[in-house]
């Protein structure tokens, strides 16, 4: 194809130059209004660069603080975990002093079978010389008879008064044989005695240690009551209105009711609604939980419930519902709430 400078040379003369002249002006024009054109694209471009380069340090910014949030968050979460280590700490060192009560209260069972066995060893030791007195007091009986056939005999023949005075002797003999065994009988007798006396004092003090140990450990179990008592006043409301749409109405609290003269003492208690019914809730707090525990209980709301004039809704924690006892409390209309939903 040819150029247009060609073709403009081949026309004729008086023309030419006018058209070249508007070729060349036309074309600075188009070239013209092209960087016009450019340029405000390079403007728009650099506006749009300029908003990029705001929108950017705004991000930059909003990251700065979101990674002081983080490190905050970081920092409580530290806290936190430094919390809950003290609180199993804490857990621990009570779980060691459960295994040394246990620990005690095995040994002092161990003792108490050993104290049996030495009680049973004694009882068969007396029963024993109880036989033997028995059978010297035979031996006396055969020997008096021996003595009443040797009378007689004496009586029968003067022949024969030798052989009795020695069958008369070897007898005194076996008399003072006798009196000796019986002396050593009475010994064996006191010395039992006073070992009697010993193992009764033994096991007065094995009872009194007993008795010592039983309110440590009731103290120790009163001690967990209270904390899960203290756990569930927190949670509780959360509990109830996630799983039973059950809402609290006030504060729960542990208090003393005075009825019918009595002092009752409610481990957790407090106002409830559900739907548009208002109830009274009251709660139970126990490490085991067993039958009799829920039947006292069901009798202690019955109480405070005629009290009130109002419905009830019952709740026992615990640490564990044995199946037999889970499937108990259900039947008579208890919420259960394992320790393990509760917050810490």
């Amino acid at each position: 194809m040819r150029k247009l400078e060609e073709i403009i040379r081949e026309l004729p003369e008086n023309i030419r130059e006018p058209i070249y002249e508007a070729f060349i002006a036309f074309r600075d024009d188009i070239i013209l209004k092209e960087t016009r054109e450019i340029k405000a694209e390079i403007g728009r471009v650099w506006e749009v660069i300029k908003e990029i380069a705001e929108s950017q340090r705004r991000t930059e910014q909003e990251i700065e603080k979101i990674w002081s949030a983080i490190k905050e968050l970081t920092e409580y979460q530290k806290r936190t975990e430094q919390e809950i280590e003290k609180i199993w700490g804490a857990i621990k060192e009570l779980t060691e002093a459960q295994k040394r009560t246990e620990q005690r209260v095995s040994e002092l069972a161990e003792a108490q079978k050993r104290t049996e066995q030495e009680i049973e060893k004694i009882w068969v030791a007396i029963k024993e010389l109880t036989e033997s007195q028995k059978r010297t007091e035979q031996e006396i009986e055969k020997i008096w008879d021996a003595i009443k056939e040797l009378t007689e005999a004496q009586k029968r023949t003067e022949q024969r008064v030798e052989e009795l005075a020695q069958a008369q002797k070897e007898t005194e003999q076996k008399i003072k044989e006798l009196t000796e065994a019986q002396k050593e009988t009475e010994q064996k007798i006191k010395e039992l005695t006073e070992a009697q006396r010993k193992t009764e004092e033994s096991l007065k003090k094995l009872i009194e240690d007993h008795s010592k140990t039983r309110e440590k450990l009731e103290g120790l179990s009163h001690s967990f009551g209270y904390l899960l008592e203290d756990r569930a006043m927190k949670s509780l409301p959360k509990i109830l209105k996630r799983k039973y749409n059950i809402k609290a109405v006030g504060n729960f609290v542990r208090d003393y009711f005075i009825i019918n003269g009595e002092h009752v003492e409610v481990n957790i208690f407090g106002r409830v609604r559900k739907g548009n019914k208002e109830y009274i809730l009251i709660g139970e707090a126990k490490s085991q939980v067993t039958k009799k525990a829920i039947d006292k209980f069901l009798k202690k709301c019955d109480k405070i419930s005629r009290s009130f004039s109002k419905e009830t809704i019952k709740v026992f924690i615990s640490y564990i519902f044995p199946p037999g006892i889970k499937e108990y409390a259900e039947e008579k209309g208890i919420v259960l709430i394992p320790s393990y939903e509760l917050d810490l």
